[in-house]
């Protein structure tokens, strides 16, 4: 990759050091030999898809529905997603208010609860303790870590907004845990959000604005780590406060790789499709600033049916855990992938 080697000279060789392998799946592939790159093809098919009803599955409806897990030949009808939703980010929202509270100086706390404790989705503290409870740990044994990668996500969305990122204005220690686990789950966090993980993805993402030698593989660098490797931190370190074996660790790893690459490929194709209103940010910001987005490399049908092969590279990792355990993620991955904000 030209531009990793040459804009961070040594980013590219930091980042393969104690890092999990990561083969390219049948979805990247595909997107490796798409060759759609033509403006006016990209424009053309921004207006079929605003007018498609193809991927705009209207979002209350695939929350309401009931979401089904196939294992055996047997179909098993699970629970309401948006109630699982609610409960969760309630607890969430209690704890953070409670690990923040007002104190002095008075301007400070504010200012850190002001970012913290707005209105945000909580899909990286929900993905904590999900994965905790699929492999038989408690809400309350991942609630410090859940609580932590909020935080982290708190101030790397402060950063995201700041002039030279997207200069958006519209946005905002565990008990009954062994410490050797503690210890593997904070270098976990540490290498996913560090100058190897999500730090790494936001230099680039910033580095490759408007340049026109820049190329898919460049694309997937930056969004596997500065979106994917949050999801990836987030279910890791909740699975191994739950107690996961190394192979539950593995599957969940690939799990939230696919959760999170799809949350970006989502992303790109509403900064084209919803207005700043519906998305609670300045849409179609990307476009106008150069950026690299999937729609913009590949196109919008190339782009959805990436969206589809990662939902469904991300199922596949959850078959053989405990049905009703693993409904929430199962959930997670219809809700991001038909989401419309």
């Amino acid at each position: 990759m030209s531009m990793l080697k040459g804009a961070i000279p040594n980013l590219a060789n930091h980042s393969k050091r104690a890092a999990p392998s990561r083969s390219r799946s049948a979805g990247t592939k595909l997107l490796l030999s798409s060759q759609e790159t033509a403006e006016a093809l990209f424009l053309r098919k921004v207006r079929a898809f605003c007018n498609s009803t193809d991927i705009a599955k209207n979002e209350a409806q695939v929350i309401k529905s009931e979401n089904t897990f196939r294992e055996a030949g047997k179909t098993r009808t699970v629970f309401d997603f948006r109630s699982y939703m609610h409960q969760k980010i309630k607890s969430v929202n209690r704890a953070l208010d409670a690990a923040v509270p007002p104190r002095e100086p008075i301007k400070f706390h504010e200012a850190m609860r002001y970012s913290l404790l707005s209105e945000g989705k909580r899909v990286c503290p929900v993905l904590c303790i999900a994965a905790c409870e699929l492999v038989g740990g408690q809400e309350s044994t991942a609630m410090p870590a859940a609580c932590a990668m909020e935080m982290i996500h708190a101030m790397c969305m402060m950063h995201d907004d700041l002039p030279c990122m997207d200069n958006d204005n519209l946005r905002r220690a565990t008990k009954g845990v062994h410490p050797k686990t503690m210890v593997r789950a904070i270098g976990e966090l540490a290498r996913l959000i560090g100058p190897e993980g999500a730090a790494a993805g936001q230099v680039l993402d910033l580095l490759s604005g408007g340049k026109s030698d820049t190329g898919l593989e460049e694309l997937e660098y930056i969004h596997r780590h500065k979106t994917a490797d949050f999801a990836e931190a987030a279910a890791i370190v909740g699975a191994m406060v739950g107690g996961a074996t190394d192979e539950e660790i593995n599957r969940l790893r690939k799990f939230s790789q696919c959760i999170g690459l799809l949350f970006q490929v989502v992303d790109d194709i509403l900064d084209v499709t919803k207005s700043s209103e519906q998305l609670g940010k300045t849409a179609g910001k990307d476009l106008l600033a150069n950026k690299l987005t999937y729609p913009k490399m590949i196109g919008i049908e190339k782009s959805k049916e990436y969206a589809q092969n990662l939902s469904k590279e991300a199922k596949e990792q959850l078959v053989g855990f405990d049905p009703e355990k693993a409904a929430p993620l199962l959930a997670m991955a219809d809700f991001v992938l038909h989401r419309q904000k």
